[in-house]
């Protein structure tokens, strides 16, 4: 074996953990090479988003069920940090620990009966969860601030270590996003992963195989729940302000589309399509007033011509041309 042979099968071996490592060098450089607070912030709602959408792809594209209210979990974990941490002067990490707690128990007591549902009838029931959510932070003003939204939410901090500039938050963002990026890989390689990727082709059959399709539906929608918690607690003590139209049932639609265009079962699709949709409206002026249309466009686009997903459709493309030039090289 050559020299090149060994390096391509190292690289080959040890892509994973090499595209981690790679993925978490670029985060550590960014604020040295561009520490504008604008820039910084957009940053901050690629690993935001990153976090809820991991999540998501894992109950949509392993678990192979459909969540229209996502957005759900993201906006109480968002409001339920920042009412603890302002109204009742709780430490801001412990409210961030208590409210993920809270959401995986709502979680699981919405996922026990609505998880015996399937395909459309999943869907509206989750897109109702969102708007009976989303109606209570409009119209419970005195505690979420109605309309207008909720200010004054401190920020997180580590002893004396106040994390209340945009590079010590886009260390810290990064840091979350990045583990649960690890979480969720070493998860779908695992034995639940397969158990998974198996209630996703077939429920019948992989319930015959052994497989409690029930419990594993209901435990990753609640681990999917908990880390869209986290996203919104996050959310809210880096930015200082939160408003209800952030967590509406237009942010859901957003997020399965970014697990969608990204690619369905694929974790770096998801991270991919997180920041795609992230950053477009920021390279395109449509946005301001087509936003929806545009996103909806796009959605068409990429299940007309490259249904796994831009990611997962592109590396199977790739793939495919690369074996056929190794046979048509060996023939």
């Amino acid at each position: 074996m050559t020299s090149i042979q060994r390096l391509l099968y190292f690289l080959t071996l040890h892509r994973t953990g090499l595209a981690v490592c790679m993925v978490s060098l670029g985060a550590l450089l960014f604020p040295v090479l561009d520490d504008n607070p604008y820039t910084l912030g957009l940053s901050h709602l690629v690993a935001i988003n990153t976090l809820v959408v991991l999540g998501l792809n894992l109950f949509i594209g392993y678990a192979g069920q459909i969540s229209l209210g996502h957005a759900t979990f993201f906006g109480l974990g968002a409001y339920g940090s920042a009412i603890i941490s302002t109204t009742w002067a709780v430490s801001p990490w412990l409210s961030l620990i208590l409210v993920a707690l809270c959401v995986a128990l709502l979680a699981l007591v919405i996922g026990i009966p609505v998880l015996r549902l399937s395909g459309h009838y999943l869907a509206m029931a989750t897109l109702g969860l969102n708007f009976v959510v989303y109606t209570i932070l409009i119209q419970w003003d005195e505690v979420t601030g109605g309309p207008s939204g909720f200010a004054g939410i401190p920020a997180l901090s580590c002893a004396d270590f106040v994390f209340d500039t945009p590079v010590r938050q886009h260390y810290l963002l990064w840091a979350f996003a990045l583990g649960a990026m690890l979480l969720m890989l070493n998860l779908v390689r695992s034995g639940v992963g397969r158990g998974l990727a198996a209630v996703a082709g077939d429920e019948i059959a992989a319930s015959s195989l052994g497989v409690n399709t029930q419990a594993a539906k209901v435990k990753i929608f609640v681990l999917s729940a908990v880390l869209a918690s986290l996203a919104g607690s996050l959310f809210a003590h880096s930015f200082g302000y939160i408003s209800p139209d952030t967590f509406g049932i237009f942010a859901s639609t957003d997020f399965v589309i970014m697990v969608v265009v990204g690619g369905m079962g694929s974790i770096w699709g998801a991270a991919f399509g997180a920041a795609f949709l992230t950053l477009l409206p920021e390279w395109m002026d449509i946005f301001d007033t087509y936003k929806d249309l545009v996103h909806g466009g796009i959605l068409v686009l990429v299940l007309m011509f490259l249904p796994q997903g831009l990611v997962t459709g592109l590396m199977d493309m790739l793939k495919i041309r690369w074996a056929l030039r190794r046979h048509n090289a060996s023939a």
